[in-house]
Parts: C-alpha cells; structure tokens; sequence
C-alpha cells in the first residue's frame, strides 16, 4: 500500500519546515597557486627603503667582434682589422676567430685598429667577415718586460623599486554576527580571500610587472611599480630562428624543441659562471616540453599508467627544475638562475592585516605588503619568446 504519512515533498512550498542541509566546505575554482614565489622560497634579507640597488662587477672582456666589411687585401690575408672595443686587445694578445682554428697574434692597438700576424704558429687562415667574434686566448709577455698598463672595470649600481599591495576587508555588524554556511567568522573569511588574491597578483608582478618610464620612485600622481623578470632580461632574448637559434618548425609559429632551448641555454652558459637552473613556463609550453620524452616512451604489456610529464631537465649547461606557472607568458620560456634571484618585502611590510578604524555598524581593516624583485646580473638568464602556443 502507499505511504500516506508526513514525507519532505508534502512540507509545504520551498520546504519551509526543514532545516536545510548545505555543506561546511566552500569550494574556490579561482588559480590562486603561486609556484615561482613557493620554489624561491623566503628572501636572504629585506629590503630597506622604497628604491632597493645592488652592485654588479664583471671580469674584462676576453672576446670582441669585427667591426669591418672591407679586408684588404682580402678577408684571408688582411693583418690591419678594426673591432668594436679597442680597449680589450693588448700587443702580445693570442686571438682566435671564433669557429676558426686560426690564432692571430696582435702586435700593435690603436683606438679600435688591431695589427696582426696571420697564421700565427703555422694555424690555417680563416676567411675573416664583420661582425664575426674574436676570442682572446691570452696574452704573452716578453720576459723582464715592464709592469702592463693597469686595466679595470667599474662596478654598476642596479635598481629597482618596492610596489605596494593592498586591499580591504569590510564587513557589516549584522554579517559578522549572523550565521553563515561553511564560515564561523566572516571578516576572517575575507582577510584569507584577499590575500589569496594579493599573493597571486605578487607572483604575476614578480614575472610580468614594469616600473613606469619616469618618476619611478612615485608620486601623488604616479603610482610606484616594480620591474618583473620579463622585462629586466635584455641581453639574452632568444627569438626561434635569429641569432644562430634553429627555427622551431611548427606550421603556425615557431615550435619549442629540445635542440632550441639547448641553443639558448648554451648562449647563457657562454657568458655566466652560473648554470641555469630554472625553467618557468605555461601550460602550452610546458606541453611541449614533455613531448621531448614522445620518441623515448616505452611500455611493457603490464604498464596501465601514461605518463607525460618533465619535472626537471638534465643537459650539459643545467640541471633545471621546470616551474610551471600560469602567469608566465603563454609564447614564453625564461630560464633563470635562481641563486641571482630574491623577492623581498620592504623592512616591516610583509603581508599584513592592520585594523581601520569603524565607521558605523561595521568592522574595517587593510590588508598590505609591500615588495620588490632583486634581479641581479640580468644577462645570467635567458628568454625564449614568440613561440607557438599551439604546438603544431
């Protein structure tokens, strides 16, 4: 027989009767993951006042390139070559072009004109071209000779600027006391919701932010920003295809390949006595980079898992951990080397919550930090960029 009793569907319109059954746990869907700021971990110091410098030296140059077009009496036999920087080359230096076996050795500098003996030690002529690389093997002085001229490099005073982060948690009297699902204390669901948020948008600074091009210090009317890894690289941005990089491939943009970051970690490694030892990327380049391992997979009969992934790669110029992030830029790989690396808060300005003063039935507070990014030695880090985010 049927029910013919009290049952939920028969409680009346909206079931006004029953308690209702609503879960304690709240979801968020929104990426608030901060993997760059988690894998670089807390800074070594604080910064000290709103423009944070460094000092940065570098040892003499031991390479110049040719700044000459017209060899006379031709690019195999020419002994009077100009270069870029005079100054690096001493009379007694052993130079090599690059790619060549040739040794040449100088015997005369003025302002930027070199005199060489070619074929120095019996070494094949190389066929000379501007722009083309020398690389000073050493000098070689005459026995009893005099002290060499004194020669130096002056250090450099880097800088960049702390950015503020904040935001504010107001809560009316009646909603911090009445009952809420999943919430016991509603202006401390708020404090933990904006600093998902402040934190978030710190690592996405840290990657992508730029100080303005005057006043950067700020001003009442200009807001104080910071410069994010980006756009501090300058030396070593790598574009598929120019500056002997091999191209990509793919039909609709340049691919990432294992042999192009090789080249480009290569290009890094010639100039720094540091190894990369970070790879950031997005999703669509950190696909493509698990595909590295597509012509190396293999699975038994008994193998019931898949896996496609890169955590960390291995080569002659760095051991890399691979940080996938979401705020890198998608056509982008960057390749740091993280010991040169430090976000750091101003003096007593971490993340904070600092209660305001009510105004009315409510309960006010500022939630705040401020920091900046200590990027030293820029042309230790490398970049990728204009690569296809849809690997094909």
């Amino acid at each position: 027989m049927s029910f013919t009793g009290k049952a939920t569907y028969s409680a009346g319109s909206g079931l006004p009767e029953l308690a209702e059954d609503v879960s304690d746990v709240i979801g968020i869907v929104s990426p608030f993951e901060t993997p760059l700021l988690d894998y670089l971990g807390d800074p070594r110091r604080e910064a000290m006042g709103t423009v944070h410098e460094w000092i940065e030296d570098a040892l003499l140059p031991n390479f110049d390139h040719l700044n000459q077009t017209v060899f006379v009496p031709d690019p195999e036999t020419a002994t009077s070559l100009t270069v870029d920087n005079g100054s690096r080359f001493r009379i007694g230096d052993l130079v090599r072009p690059d790619g060549w076996s040739e040794v040449m050795l100088v015997t005369n500098v003025v302002g930027s004109m070199l005199t060489v003996v070619r074929g120095y030690g019996g070494t094949p002529n190389a066929t000379l071209e501007d722009n083309l690389r020398l690389i000073i093997i050493g000098n070689a002085a005459l026995e009893g000779a005099e002290a060499p001229t004194a020669r130096f490099t002056n250090r450099a005073r880097k800088q960049n600027y702390t950015q503020i982060f904040t935001a504010s948690v107001w809560v009316s009297g009646s909603m911090q006391a009445a009952r809420a699902h999943g919430v016991e204390d509603e202006a401390d669901y708020q404090k933990q919701e904006r600093l998902r948020e402040l934190i978030r948008d710190l690592e996405n600074t840290v990657i992508n932010g730029v100080a303005p091009a005057s006043d950067q210090q700020g001003s009442s009317t200009v807001r104080r920003t910071m410069n994010g890894i980006v756009p501090s690289i300058a030396t070593n941005r790598f574009a598929p295809g120019q500056g002997g990089l091999p191209d990509g491939g793919g039909t609709s943009g340049a691919v990432l390949t294992e042999e192009l970051l090789n080249a480009a970690l290569q290009r890094v490694w010639e100039q720094s006595n540091g190894p990369i030892d970070t790879i950031v990327m997005n999703g669509a380049q950190k696909r493509m980079l698990n595909e590295f391992l597509g012509s190396q997979r293999s699975f038994g009969p008994d193998d019931d898992s898949f896996r496609n992934l890169v955590n960390v790669y291995e080569s002659d110029f760095g051991v890399c951990r691979v940080v996938l992030s979401r705020w890198a830029p998608a056509d982008t790989v960057i390749l740091l080397d993280s010991s040169r690396v430090q976000v750091m808060p101003l003096s007593g300005r971490s993340f904070h919550y600092k209660p305001l003063a009510a105004t009315g039935d409510s309960v006010r507070g500022q939630l705040v930090g401020e920091y900046t990014l200590e990027f030293k030695n820029e042309n230790a880090h490398g970049l990728i960029g204009g690569l296809s985010v849809t690997g094909d």
